[in-house]
């Protein structure tokens, strides 16, 4: 499967921003899709997971409360709403596809860059 992110940009702080990842390939409603990002120095960071059959949403504490993921099956994309957005929330913002039974997220899109400025 191949992943397509976008909707990155520059926003204000306490703006909002929506993300989307398309999948191209065959997906499985066992397959979780999560949100990742990596910010200059730092490590990645994990953000929030669904499943493809939304039968669970995990979040980070950091952004719970401010980030909501969702999916569209019927346009195998999932979305990262991000309110309340934070200079620290700048990043390269990346999905990745854990297929069902793996322990791994084993593939994963190019990253979109997201800016917030102060």
């Amino acid at each position: 499967v191949q992943l397509q992110a976008s909707g990155g940009g520059l926003v204000q702080a306490g703006g909002s921003l929506r993300l989307s990842c398309a999948a191209f390939g065959p997906t499985f409603s066992s397959d979780s899709i999560g949100w990742f990002r990596l910010a200059p120095g730092k490590e990645r960071k994990f953000l929030a997971v669904v499943r493809w059959d939304g039968s669970r949403t995990y979040y980070a504490d950091s952004v719970k409360g401010r980030f909501t993921i969702s999916r569209d099956n019927a346009k195998n994309t999932v979305y990262l709403q991000m309110n309340s957005l934070k200079p620290e929330d700048t990043a390269v913002y990346y999905c990745a596809v854990k297929p069902g039974g793996s322990p791994t997220y084993d593939y994963w899109g190019q990253g979109t860059q997201v800016t917030v400025s102060s």
